[in-house]
């Protein structure tokens, strides 16, 4: 009776964990040639959620998490080392748009209790626009905003209000509910000093608001040798409060 029991408890914690599929991208090799992605999204203000809209599915994270337990904390998405949260539905579907480049990419997708799946693949299109300089804001609250901002060496400034600038730099999304990410992406960034800034733009309904912590990654020449990735994280306190996180060198 007792070895029945402890069967049963064993299959009941395996069905207890969630199972995490990635339908796209696929792993292998791909010729991405005559895809149409783009750096930005379409988005409806107030902007609850990001959104795929537009794009090709090669420019696309989507999956889903099943039987994934009840959790305050949202799964993981790792794309080519650089780890921020994502958020899942009600129905455990996850849809993430994001512009891979050329050469070898990976996407690993974690549930809240840990479980995981990793996808590899080889995108062989060398003139594919590669994302020279990649700058992405998460963060690790719910119902909480962040803004990003970036400010080019040419006094370029993008951020929510203004997404895309003339220099071909562009931020994808502008999330109002928290975790993020953000990400501001451009495929030839002038050279020179480079600004981040953080701005908590606000928390909800919540009066009393945490601390809570800002996680900005920068990735330089992505998908290169010379690539390189920083990652910083900074606190922040309270409700209007805008930090200079980084100045930094391109290249």
């Amino acid at each position: 009776m007792r070895a029945t029991t402890a069967l049963f408890s064993a299959l009941f914690a395996v069905a207890a964990h969630a199972e995490v599929g990635i339908t796209t991208p696929l792993g292998g090799w791909r010729h991405s040639a005559g895809d149409a992605s783009g750096f930005s999204q379409r988005v409806n203000y107030p902007a609850a959620s990001v959104n795929v809209d537009g794009q090709p599915l090669s420019a696309q994270i989507r999956g889903h998490i099943d039987k994934a337990p009840k959790s305050s904390q949202p799964a993981k998405l790792v794309v080519n080392g650089i780890a921020m949260p994502l958020r899942v539905d009600g129905n455990g579907n996850f849809a993430r748009p994001y512009t891979f480049g050329s050469g070898a990419n990976s996407v690993e997708v974690r549930s809240a209790d840990g479980e995981r799946r990793r996808v590899s693949f080889v995108d062989s299109y060398g003139g594919r626009p590669q994302v020279k300089l990649r700058v992405v804001l998460s963060w690790d609250a719910d119902g909480t905003d962040l803004d990003l901002h970036v400010i080019s060496p040419d006094g370029q400034h993008v951020f929510y209000g203004a997404r895309n600038a003339g220099n071909g730099g562009s931020l994808d999304v502008d999330v109002t509910t928290g975790y993020g990410p953000e990400i501001y992406a451009n495929p030839s960034p002038p050279q020179g000093v480079y600004q981040v800034f953080v701005n908590y733009y606000g928390a909800g309904t919540d009066a009393d608001a945490k601390i809570i912590t800002a996680q900005i990654a920068v990735i330089s020449n992505e998908n290169t040798l010379a690539e390189r990735q920083q990652v910083f994280r900074v606190p922040m306190r309270k409700p209007g409060e805008l930090t200079l996180v980084k100045s930094f060198t391109y290249p």
